[in-house]
């Protein structure tokens, strides 16, 4: 019976620092990552910083990817490639899911296509190309054009 509850014990200590262990482990990676700007978690995930404008005030990272940014308020800005421009539209509050070279389920970014804009839903790299899904349309730019932040007009 000594031997059954000192085995309980050992796997109930074992238990405790596992969780412990965990938990400080969790808190270390959480610090780390509270000094990186929401252009440093578009850049760790191989995406240009210049997918957002400047002027970002706040941003939430979730462990499972979901990615939610605060600007000011509306932002408009173009982007010009090959001699076209293409207006974007993004509210104040903007956000998606982030992987290694994606963003998936995007909200609050809209481009103008002809006379009306559209809702941006998904960015993918790949190599030296962003290719934009707006709805049933896709877009490749050069991942240059979104080097730089724009800045709101």
């Amino acid at each position: 019976m000594a031997t059954h509850h000192i085995l309980l014990v050992a796997g109930l200590l074992a238990s405790i620092h596992h969780i412990a262990y965990a938990t400080a482990t969790t808190s270390v990676n959480l610090t780390a990552d509270a000094t990186a700007t929401a252009y440093d978690i578009l850049e760790k995930n191989n995406l240009p910083r210049g997918l957002l404008p400047n002027g970002v005030q706040s941003y939430t990272l979730s462990p499972d990817g979901k990615f939610v940014v605060t600007l000011s308020g509306q932002c408009e800005f173009p982007i010009n490639v090959g001699g076209q421009s293409f207006k974007f539209r993004f509210d104040s509050t903007v956000g998606g899911v982030i992987k290694a070279g994606s963003i998936q389920e995007v909200y609050g970014v809209r481009v103008q296509i002809k006379f009306g804009f559209l809702g941006l839903r998904q960015v993918n790299r790949a190599g030296d190309q962003l290719t934009l899904q707006v709805q049933q349309f896709a877009q490749s730019f050069p991942v240059s054009a979104f080097a730089a932040s724009p800045s709101c007009s």
